[in-house]
């Protein structure tokens, strides 16, 4: 029985999905992977149904109307999964910025030690993080300080969306109470785990910005979590902010 499943959200990833899904699948150990995809013009869902005939009973696809959000999409993909026998939940993105073999080192990390929430980290043991410019290196640094700094959270890469997560986490947030749809949903979802007590861990990891396709950052999802962690946590102070 497989125990883990890797949650793929994607929008336009015809040059990376292919790739990405093989390699997960060539690991020793054995994932299923669940695309969640936007329906995606360039014909990602269509190659990941045709992968399907390969891979049966391993990968599976939900394809929503359009673009919702990551947020969203990560949510469909904990009640599919928490809807099924799967034990550790991961997220990860589809276009090798998370390197695939680093599964393995987060499913261990969370199935063989303490921690209910594994971080695939950038910035634990320094800054870890390949083909970016240094703006936007410092912009993420400084976002995750910025967040460390109001939430209380002893957590050094606050954004970061290379996630293991137990059962037991997702069980016990209302996902149905996530603010966000944009980058800071790792945020919350962090901050959540972190208010229910739950041990999360940091592993270091090597980020390598995309090669293939469009990077969806934009202004709207950097202010979101700006202002959106400044909110979340005074309502955290009054108990109006909901778990």
């Amino acid at each position: 029985m497989v125990d883990a499943l890797v949650i793929i959200p994607t929008f336009n990833e015809i040059e990376n999905i292919e790739r990405i899904i093989r390699n997960v699948f060539s690991l020793q150990r054995k994932f299923h992977i669940l695309i969640v995809d936007d329906n995606s013009p360039d014909g990602t869902a269509a190659l990941v149904r045709e992968l399907q005939t390969e891979f049966t009973d391993q990968l599976f696809i939900e394809v929503r109307e359009g673009k919702l959000g990551l947020g969203t999409a990560y949510i469909l993909g904990f009640e599919w999964a928490l809807a099924r026998d799967y034990q550790y939940i991961f997220e990860m993105d589809a276009d090798f910025s998370h390197n695939p073999n680093d599964l393995i080192r987060l499913y261990n990390a969370c199935a063989k030690g303490s921690s209910s929430m594994v971080i695939g980290s950038r910035y634990v043991t320094g800054v870890n993080v390949v083909n970016w410019p240094m703006s936007r290196v410092l912009l993420s640094w400084l976002a995750s300080k910025y967040v460390r700094l109001i939430t209380g959270m002893n957590i050094h890469d606050t954004t970061a969306g290379f996630i293991c997560y137990r059962r037991e986490v997702l069980e016990h947030i209302n996902l149905n109470k996530i603010q966000f749809v944009g980058y800071a949903f790792q945020i919350e979802m962090k901050f959540k785990a972190h208010l229910l007590h739950y041990k999360i861990k940091e592993i270091p990891v090597i980020f390598t910005d995309r090669t293939k396709g469009i990077s969806k950052m934009s202004k709207g999802i950097i202010s979101e979590a700006i202002f959106g962690v400044l909110t979340m946590k005074i309502k955290s102070l009054f108990n109006r902010y909901e778990i």
